[in-house]
């Protein structure tokens, strides 16, 4: 009989290893340790950030103040992305110390009981990680090889002259963005007519035009009927009975929560595992975090809910997480866009009186030379000036929008934040001139 059972190594080892520092008897179930830590640490946000990082100082290069050509060693990458990712892994292996790895497929087959292999084992509380996996529509042929998805993308031998890449999500535009900066030729094909949907109007059409300068094919309304790898390369069918060839097609039209975990019938799913704002399931002292409850498909978002589930279940009384809080991020080329709180969509939709601050970042110096004309700082208050969210496009917007975070988690309002003396000359100067003009 264990305290906690977590099921699924990706961010759940964070709970695991937290539950047992606090002297508690824990379990971790991964149906292959090789891939502790998830596939944020080796299919996903970490390899991902690596390659983009080097595609930018390739983007860099071709500015007309260098001279010559550089090119992208693939394979070079690929290896020193694994050997990194190895280091990694060990290292939380090396975490998990105080806690029992166990290598099987988990399966929840009645309350507080779990299959692992031929084996049952128990546990007072139950802790759900399964995370998600690529969606492939109906039609589109996906063999590993040439039709990809992001599980193979990262571990290519070779760059492929052209690439259509299926899904403008945050999967499709960041490896757009890779490819494009790689020097391939790059098609990013839509189901729809705008990208990033429902972020602020002026965000979408600078991400149009970053499109452009980074002289990627968009085609908007290009719903994909079939797909097949054949002997000229991969041919796609469009709904509007159009079709094309491509050397590669990658496929980043979602991801679906893992939910064969579950095999007992008093948890219940829907899109994902049930759960309440605890995070608990239908099941009393059952729970599921991250991807597979559906909820927010983030890293960053798994391992805060693992950590409050631990800290509840040690008896502790954490403070509620709100999702709403969870920064999102896009990281794009050159620039990225990175939302926290409300946007001006769900604002507009909820009938929210609000205040909207919005700053151009042409209207600093440090943009002519950071591809950054286009970007924009957008800031969003209450009518007593208390800070509802923000919307950023701008080099590295991931980090640039930190301090919103923080600002929705203390409560503050403009007054506040304005007392910041932010640094000079940063993108930073934006977001304190917002706070300004709130």
């Amino acid at each position: 009989m264990y305290d906690i059972i977590y099921i699924g190594g990706g961010l759940n080892y964070a709970g695991a290893i937290a539950a047992a520092k606090n002297g508690l008897k824990v379990a971790l179930v991964e149906k292959s340790l090789s891939q502790l830590g998830g596939v944020c640490l080796h299919k996903g946000c970490i390899p991902s950030k690596m390659f983009l990082h080097y595609a930018q100082t390739l983007h860099e290069s071709k500015n007309s103040l260098f001279t010559g050509e550089l090119q992208l060693d693939i394979k070079h990458l690929v290896t020193q992305k694994n050997s990194i990712i190895q280091s990694a892994t060990k290292a939380v292996t090396a975490q998990c110390a105080g806690v029992d790895l166990i290598e099987a497929e988990a399966k929840v087959i009645a309350p507080h009981k779990v299959r692992t292999n031929n084996k049952t084992i128990e546990g007072k509380y139950i802790v759900i990680g399964t995370g998600s996996s690529p969606f492939i529509p109906e039609g589109i042929a996906y063999d590993k090889e040439h039709i990809i998805t992001s599980d193979e993308v990262l571990d290519l031998s070779a760059l492929p002259k052209n690439i259509a890449i299926y899904g403008d999500g945050a999967i499709g535009l960041e490896m757009a963005s890779f490819f494009a900066g790689a020097g391939v030729r790059t098609t990013l094909i839509s189901r729809h007519e705008t990208d990033l949907k429902g972020a602020h109007p002026l965000i979408q059409s600078a991400l149009k035009k970053q499109l452009q300068k980074m002289n990627i094919e968009h085609l908007t309304n290009h719903p994909i009927m079939r797909a097949n790898s054949t002997s000229r390369g991969v041919h796609i069918l469009f709904e509007n009975k159009t079709s094309r060839y491509f050397e590669k097609l990658l496929v980043a039209t979602g991801r679906r929560a893992n939910i064969g975990v579950i095999e007992t019938n008093e948890i219940k799913i829907e899109k994902g595992i049930v759960t309440d704002d605890h995070f608990e399931t239908t099941l009393h002292n059952h729970y599921a975090i991250g991807d597979c409850n559906a909820k927010v498909q983030l890293a960053h978002a798994a391992k805060a809910q693992t950590l409050y589930v631990t800290q509840k279940i040690l008896g502790n009384k954490p403070q509620k997480r709100k999702l709403s809080h969870v920064v999102r991020f896009i990281h794009t080329l050159p620039m990225g866009y990175a939302t926290v709180g409300y946007k001006k969509s769900l604002l507009e939709e909820k009938e929210i009186s609000f205040k909207e601050s919005v700053v151009p970042l042409s209207q600093f110096t440090l943009s002519m030379f950071h591809d950054a004309g286009d970007g924009v700082v957008v800031l969003y208050a209450d009518n007593e000036g208390f800070i509802l969210g923000a919307e950023i496009f701008a080099p590295n917007a991931e980090e640039l929008i930190a301090p919103v975070a923080m600002a929705l988690a203390g409560e503050m309002d403009k007054t506040l934040c304005q007392k910041t003396i932010l640094a000079h000359p940063t993108f930073s100067e934006a977001l304190e001139r917002a706070y300004f003009r709130l």
